[in-house]
Order: structure tokens, then C-alpha cells, then sequence
């Protein structure tokens, strides 16, 4: 038979050298007792040809691991290996693969990286003043080994950084440490009184590449780069006027350019058939402004990493709430559906009442009842029983239906199209440690947050994820180590308020005037596991509430100690930390606004009594 010819990168033809490709195959399943190298070989070898490019012999090898991880999980190691063997010689050259090159070649040219990174003009120049030797030394090239194969092929399709001609110059060990060193790169060069700056990066970096604790996805961008916009989260709110509209538009474009995820507040637009002054004509409504910023979502996609993230709330007592719930439908008129972007209901607890009692409810436009926008709990459900009373005297434009027919068709288009999800103004509010600035009126794309809103003010939040997996030691959670990372990771997400390029001046006022921090989890079935305790548990119960207990105060008391590190955040004066209002208490003070108990586990394990004494004395770093 004659031999497989394949094409080398200059174009020149040889015989494909089966030899050296069985035996990257076998250094990449070293270590790994569950897999057979030549299943794999045997696997790449049916889809070759004569005249096949070395790159495609590279792609047939990683499918061919990668069709075998479901006989066994130690194939995605494999896979990621060979991944990541490709990496090292399109950064390093040919030949770069050996496992005795890689940690001096990470080391090695660290530096040169860099220089290639600011000479393209995507890398920030400060990162040279970094002392390189320190900083190379805590480079761990084995870390790479922790990948599976779907974290490497995202790193690489993703994140990895390239240059202008869209070759890959970054390396995963790389993106860990430029990102520690964009985090850490307003920390002070002296070691005097605290860490220095390297030894700040060398923390975070260890944090990192050890999966402890991941930043969210923008920060993984844009950490070290010319326009580090590292936060995660907007939330705005829709004026009603023209040149309100227009501007949301505006701010979402610049918002989503820089990757981020957006929520916005459309409550305030007027209905359809409301009046229009200025025209003495009549609205056509919200839905053709929602098709808009559909269209700005699918036209600005985050800078084309990845597709827009819009939500568009919406309060429940809007007359257009009816054609809201359809807006993702995939039948009726093409001009009043969004497919891309996601839809939220903002809920009033009155509303859950009328439909709990089976009774009636009023829907109106807003340009007529403009402070329901901004009430909440009882004073929201007094305004709204007054207005309903004008409604009936026919002095408001609305309409009256049974609070459990829009219930109904709620939870129907919610399990038709996903959408829109269901979530709660009053709790948002009565819960708010920032009830003393203003009023939550949307949370975002994910749902995860809740902070307030205004028309100088796009809320900002900063999110970065703990792995729970990685903090179990000897079959019980290690609380010592979660402290650890939690306490790295706040003071991360803090440097990300300081350091990040924004990308509106309403959404600098918010983020430096309240500094909000969202401390997420992920790995948490993988921690049960490793626990061995079960899901549907009295355990798992427990387990949790003592878990996100501890984790809830680290992280206040990290954000105490930095405000005295630092100074509080200006907003503080006034807000339920400085009134001595913790989470748990807000519980409380929800149950007694809605008259209802909440049967939820109260217990307290750690000393809170002494933590809110240090808040009441040095205050709170972040919102």
C-alpha cells in the first residue's frame, strides 16, 4: 500500500511518520490507567488521506480522543493534552511539545509575550514593570494537566489572546498569570505595609490556575489589556421619552461591545393608545422598542467573542404585559417578536396575592401612574388600590382581568418559550442594603443580581465564581482553605471596580459610588459527591446552610477589613450594613412587610454579633 503523504505548513509533501504521532499520543495518556494509546491512534488513522495537512492530523487525533471520553472520563485528559500540544508549537515553534521543554519554555518567554502583546496593542504596558523574575517563578506549566478537553477548546476558541493576523500568542498558564497582573496591577510595588504588587499576582495566579476560584468571563478578556472592562453585570432604566429610548440603545451598544450582560428596566415606556402630547397622537407602545434593542443585541455582540446578552423587564401591572409575555414566540407577527433577546417579569407581592385570593387586576400605562414605578411592599399596594379606584371612576386608561388568567399565561409562555422568568420586586427591594440611594427595578441577564437603578445610575456588578470541588480535604469541606480563596477573590472583584475601563459615565458613578461584588458557586454537585451525601438529603440541608453561611461571612468580614485597608464605600453612610441590618435580618424584616411567616433555617454558628460590631466600626469596602 503505497504511504500517506501529507502536507507539511511550507507546502512540501512527505510520508505521514506514524512513529511520531504514537508517540505524542502516548506521552499524552501517560499517567492515565483507564486509556489505550493505539485505540486512539487506530481511532485518527480511518479519516486520513493522501495530501492531508499536518494541521488536520492534529484535528484527527484530538476528535479521535475526543470520541472516546464516553468509554472513559480519562479520554477528555487526553484530548485536552493533545490540545495542548498544538498550543505549545503554535506559540513555541515545532518540536515544543516535549513535557521536559514546556516549564522552561513558560518561563522562558514569558516576557516576549508580553512585549508581542503591547507591541499589537492589546496588552497594557504596565505589565512590564512587574518584576519578571518573581513572577515567572510561580509559573506552573503542570497546572495546565488539571484541563479537561471542553476547558482547553473554549480557552482556545475564546480567551486565549491573539494577535491582529488571529494567531494564538497566549498560552492557558499565560492567561492565569495576565490576569492575575491586571488584577493586581494598582496594588502598591512596595511590600510595605502589605503584600507587594507581585505578590499580590502570585496569589491570584494560584488561586486561578489552581480552579479555586474563576473570575467571570469579562475580567478573563480584558484583565491586562488596553480596555480592561472587567465587570460583568449593567442594569439600566428606560426613560420615557425619544431621546431616553435612543440613548438605552446607545449605552447597550457600548455596554455589550465590551462584553457585558445587560438588564433593562423597560417599565417606564408608555402603553400603546396612550396619549403623546407633543403629537396629540397615540403610542404604538413598548414591543417595537424591545424589537430594536433585539436588533442592537444581534449587531454588537460582545465584541465578536460572543453573542449579545440582553433582558428586558417589565413590571406586571404595565398594560403591554400581555404582548410581553409573547415577545419570544415562535408563531405571529415576526415584527413584534425578539428571538435574542430574554425577557423578565417584575413582580409585585400584590399581584401573588390577588392571585392567591382569585382576585381581579388593573393594568395601566405608566405615563399616568408614574410613582407605582418606584413604590414598593405596602406603600406600593395603597398607590396601586388608589389608582385602581380611578380606573373604575374613569379617569386612567387600563384594563381590569382576573389575576390568574395573566398567571396562568405567564407560567404557560414560561414553559413554552423560557421566557419571561419570574422575579419578585418587593423582596429585591425590602432586601436591598442600598434602600437608603434608590430602588431596584430589574435584575440582569442571569438573574443573580439586584441593585438599584436611576437615570444617573446604570448598576455595575463584578462577579467572579468559588469552585466547591476544590475545597474538600480528606471527605469534609475545608473551611480554613474556603476562607482562603474567599478572601483572595473579594479582594479581586474589588480591584475590578478601580482598575476597570467603563464604558459610560452613568455606570462609573454607580459601580465607584457603591462598589457591588457578587461572590458566586460552581462545582457544587461535584462537592456533594466527593461528600457523599445525597441530594435529597436532611444533610444536604444542613450542609448548605452551614456552607453559605461560612462563605457569606468571609466574605463581609474580608470587605470589612478592606474598607479599613481602604476606606468604606461612599454610599455606606445609611445603608443596612451601617444600620446593622446582615442578610438574615432582612428576612425578617420581609416577613414582617408581608405579614406572612417564611420558614427558612435560621440557625447562626459563626459569631455575627462580633462582625457587625467591626462593620459599625471601620464600615463595609463593598455594597
Amino acid at each position: 500500500m503505497p504511504a500517506i503523504m501529507v502536507k507539511r505548513r511550507d507546502g512540501s509533501l512527505e510520508p505521514v511518520q506514524e512513529d511520531k504521532i504514537n508517540l505524542v499520543i502516548q506521552r499524552a495518556c501517560q499517567g492515565l490507567d483507564k486509556v489505550s494509546w493505539s485505540d486512539v491512534a487506530l481511532g485518527c488513522q480511518v479519516s486520513w488521506y493522501s495530501g492531508i495537512s499536518t494541521e488536520e492530523i492534529d484535528e484527527s487525533v484530538i476528535m479521535s480522543a475526543r470520541s472516546l471520553i464516553e468509554q472513559h472520563p480519562q479520554y477528555s485528559q487526553v484530548a485536552a493534552r493533545l490540545l495542548l500540544f498544538v498550543l505549545y508549537q503554535r506559540v513555541f515553534g515545532p518540536g515544543a511539545a516535549r513535557a521536559e521543554d514546556v516549564h522552561n519554555l513558560y518561563k522562558n518567554n514569558f516576557r516576549d509575550y508580553l512585549v508581542k502583546g503591547i507591541d499589537a496593542e492589546m496588552l497594557d504596558q504596565r505589565l512590564l514593570e512587574f518584576d519578571m523574575d518573581i513572577i515567572t517563578s510561580a509559573i506552573d506549566a503542570d497546572r495546565d494537566l488539571l484541563f479537561q478537553y471542553q476547558g482547553v477548546q473554549i480557552l482556545t476558541d475564546r480567551y486565549l489572546i491573539q494577535d491582529r493576523q488571529h494567531n494564538t500568542i497566549e498560552l492557558p498558564q499565560w492567561l492565569w498569570m495576565r490576569v492575575a497582573m491586571g488584577l493586581a496591577i494598582q496594588e502598591p510595588a512596595s511590600a510595605e505595609p502589605g503584600a507587594s504588587r507581585e505578590e499580590r499576582a502570585i496569589e491570584f495566579y494560584n488561586t486561578m490556575s489552581a480552579f479555586r476560584y474563576i473570575p467571570s468571563t469579562p475580567t478573563l478578556f480584558s484583565a491586562g489589556t488596553n480596555h480592561p472592562q472587567l465587570s460583568s453585570c449593567f442594569l439600566n432604566t428606560t426613560e420615557d421619552s425619544l431621546e431616553g429610548i435612543f440613548k438605552v440603545f446607545t449605552d447597550n451598544a457600548r455596554l455589550s461591545k465590551w462584553s457585558g450582560g445587560l438588564g433593562t428596566d423597560w417599565t417606564n415606556v408608555r402603553a400603546t393608545n396612550a396619549h403623546i402630547k407633543g403629537t396629540n397622537g397615540k403610542s404604538q407602545g413598548l414591543i417595537p422598542w424591545l424589537k430594536i434593542d433585539n436588533d442592537v443585541a444581534v449587531a454588537v455582540n460582545q465584541g465578536g467573542k460572543r453573542k449579545g446578552a440582553h433582558c428586558a423587564y417589565l413590571e406586571t401591572w404595565h398594560m403591554d404585559i400581555e404582548e410581553f409575555l409573547e415577545l419570544r414566540k415562535n408563531v405571529g407577527d415576526e415584527r413584534r417578536r425578539t428571538h435574542d433577546i430574554n425577557s423578565a417579569n417584575w413582580i409585585p407581592d400584590l399581584f401573588m396575592k390577588r392571585v392567591a385570593d382569585g382576585g381581579q387586576w388593573t393594568l395601566f400605562t405608566p405615563d399616568q401612574v408614574p410613582e407605582l414605578h418606584d413604590l414598593v411592599g405596602k406603600a406600593f399596594e395603597e398607590a396601586y388600590v388608589r389608582r385602581e379606584r380611578e380606573f373604575d371612576q374613569g379617569q386612567l386608561l387600563g384594563k381590569r382581568m382576573e389575576a390568574k388568567d395573566l398567571w396562568r399565561k405567564m407560567l404557560t409562555m414560561l414553559f413554552e418559550t423560557g421566557h419571561p422568568w419570574i422575579t419578585f420586586k418587593d423582596p429585591c427591594n425590602l432586601r436591598s442594603p442600598q434602600d437608603h440611594v434608590g430602588v431596584v427595578h430589574s435584575s440582569n441577564l442571569c438573574t443573580e443580581i439586584t441593585l438599584n437603578t436611576s437615570p444617573t445610575e446604570t448598576a455595575v456588578c463584578n462577579l467572579g465564581s468559588i469552585n466547591l470541588a476544590n475545597h474538600v480535604t480528606d471527605g469534609v469541606v475545608d473551611y480554613d482553605k474556603l476562607q482562603q480563596t474567599v478572601r483572595t477573590a473579594v479582594r479581586m472583584l474589588d480591584n475590578v471596580i478601580d482598575i476597570n475601563y467603563y464604558p459610560t459615565p452613568e455606570a462609573k458613578q454607580a459601580n465607584l459610588t457603591h462598589r457591588a461584588i457578587g461572590l458566586g458557586a460552581m462545582g457544587y454537585q461535584d462537592m456533594l459527591y466527593q461528600l457523599n451525601v445525597p441530594f435529597n438529603s436532611d444533610a444536604h440541608l444542613q450542609l448548605a446552610d452551614e456552607l453559605f453561611e461560612h462563605i457569606s461571612y468571609f466574605a463581609i468580614s474580608t470587605s470589612s477589613d478592606l474598607a479599613e485597608e481602604r476606606g468604606a464605600y461612599p454610599s455606606f453612610k445609611g445603608s443596612k450594613w451601617d444600620r446593622g441590618l446582615f442578610p438574615l435580618d432582612t428576612l425578617t424584616l420581609l416577613e414582617e412587610e408581608r405579614g406572612v411567616p417564611i420558614e427558612c433555617n435560621r440557625t447562626a454558628r459563626l459569631d455575627w454579633t462580633a462582625l457587625k460590631a467591626r462593620v459599625a466600626k471601620v464600615g463595609m469596602r463593598n455594597s
